[in-house]
């Protein structure tokens, strides 16, 4: 049982209108889930005092709900390629929303902190699923857009957040309950749009229910989808994803050398998501609402790395010819010297005496190299590992929200010891070490592939696809 030509029920046949309702629908998502992430922070001051606890615990709040996204798409990516991913948007979208519900009520820190946790792997389907999600619906050469629009709202929705959430702390009569409420309020509203306007996308899930039917209205056992034959059971699956993942991250030096990169970037900015409200009100004496305003740099500097990919799509359809997948590398090459050189700026300049807005440029810069970073890391290891790319996402991503968790804990720790500038300054110093890690993929990216174990299965992969008279002998 297969598609026809033509056929609507084909994800990919979907007609324009309903394929850019299903990816801003699930890109929505992707903004909510991050927008909670970072908007916790704002409610530091409030939540101390209410629930009297320390500040550490607190920020133990923000640090665990990226291991949600670290851990959970290892098990949970092998269920939505067998039972579908349109349950796994309703499902999660309402039980992200009851934990929200739940820290806002929350009597002690203690559960706040495990409402947190719980959320982040049911908010993890808004940050691993819509890729591929828009995989299913768009083909290769249509999914530049697309993705870009799901990378600008995991980043930009990290400074849109705490933006908002910076003034609902300071009103006397909302503070961090009402942060809370007011995401589970729009997570609420995105729910009941989920339930109306997604549509399953996984095209082989369809398959198998379109054989099943058949089976059923003919009473012949012998209509069967393709991928239904020699499948694997959905155990060996979750091994699978859970194992094939970290192999990659252990014996590929381009995914190890990009998930210690993005990692590292992805620590910088929760670091930077938890610190930099206390210290412009320490250094230029901003409130709460102002230094959440501050945050709308993330949200520029999202725009300004965005424009700078559609510059880089155009380099690519230039040189992909010549430099094969190394020509995703141009502007990452720029953002990896544009990262320590915002770091540093935001380092030396939020002093009293230097007006704010002199800092606040080295942030938006600091932004613009993170977003330019974070989605070529995306779609070179998408075009490197093609029947692998799952792996080396989940790898990738693994790694980085490890170092999303670790970083913030250490915070408050390292302002204390440090201060603010040589904080900054030690990790823009760690990001200059790294400045030649997109020269050497640029330039000997293909030469390191080809030594390794999984790039050639890859090629013997690709070319029984290309000749299958070959896998037959």
């Amino acid at each position: 049982v297969d598609f026809k030509d033509g056929d609507r029920r084909n994800p990919a046949n979907f007609s324009p209108a309903r394929k850019w309702a299903i990816t801003i629908n699930a890109c929505v998502f992707t903004g909510i889930v991050a927008a909670a992430g970072s908007s916790y922070t704002m409610g530091y001051s409030s939540m101390t005092r209410d629930l009297d606890c320390t500040l550490y615990q607190a920020i133990l709040g923000f640090g665990v709900y990226p291991l949600g996204f670290a851990f959970t798409p290892l098990v949970t990516s092998s269920f939505s390629e067998e039972f579908g991913r349109f349950h796994f948007y309703i499902v999660s979208s309402f039980m992200f929303v009851l934990t929200e519900v739940i820290i806002a009520l929350a009597p002690n820190i203690q559960t706040v902190i495990a409402a947190r946790a719980i959320g982040g792997c049911f908010g993890s389907t808004g940050a691993t699923l819509v890729a591929g999600t828009i995989a299913d619906i768009w083909l290769s050469h249509q999914r530049g857009f697309p993705m870009s629009l799901y990378a600008l709202s995991v980043v930009a929705s990290s400074g849109l957040g705490p933006m908002i959430a910076g003034w609902i702390e300071a009103n006397p009569s909302l503070q961090w309950r009402w942060i809370q409420w007011i995401h589970a309020i729009v997570g609420g509203v995105y729910s009941v749009s989920a339930l109306l306007v997604m549509r399953e996308t996984r095209s082989t899930v369809i398959l198998v229910r379109m054989a099943r039917q058949v089976r059923k209205d003919t009473g012949d056992g012998r209509y069967r989808a393709r991928s239904e034959e020699n499948k694997p059971c959905l155990i060996s699956m979750i091994a699978t994803s859970c194992t094939r993942p970290l192999s990659l991250l252990f014996t590929e030096p381009t995914v190890q050398s990009f998930s210690l990169w993005i990692g590292f970037v992805w620590g910088v900015l929760f670091f930077l998501l938890d610190s930099v409200s206390s210290e412009f009100q320490n250094i230029y004496g901003f409130g709460i609402g102002e230094t959440g305003s501050i945050f709308a740099t993330i949200s520029i500097g999202s725009l300004l790395g965005y424009l700078a990919n559609v510059y880089q799509e155009r380099l690519y359809k230039k040189y992909v010819h010549r430099k094969g997948q190394e020509a995703r590398l141009y502007m990452a090459c720029v953002a990896a010297i544009t990262l320590p050189t915002g770091m540093l700026i935001f380092a030396w300049t939020a002093r009293p005496d230097i007006p704010w807005v002199v800092p606040l440029i080295g942030l938006t810069l600091f932004m613009t190299s993170v977003f330019v970073i974070y989605q070529v890391v995306f779609i070179y290891l998408a075009d490197c590992y093609g029947p692998y790319a799952s792996s080396a996402l989940a790898g990738q991503s693994l790694c980085r929200n490890i170092l999303a968790t670790v970083f913030p804990v250490c915070t408050t720790r390292m302002n204390e010891l440090l201060t603010y500038k040589w904080a900054g300054t030690v990790f823009a110093l760690i990001a200059v070490i790294m400045i030649p890690i997109p020269y050497i993929l640029f330039f000997y990216g293909s030469r390191i592939r080809g030594c390794s174990p999984a790039s050639q299965k890859i090629l013997a992969i690709e070319a029984e696809q290309k000749n299958p008279d070959l896998e037959k002998s």
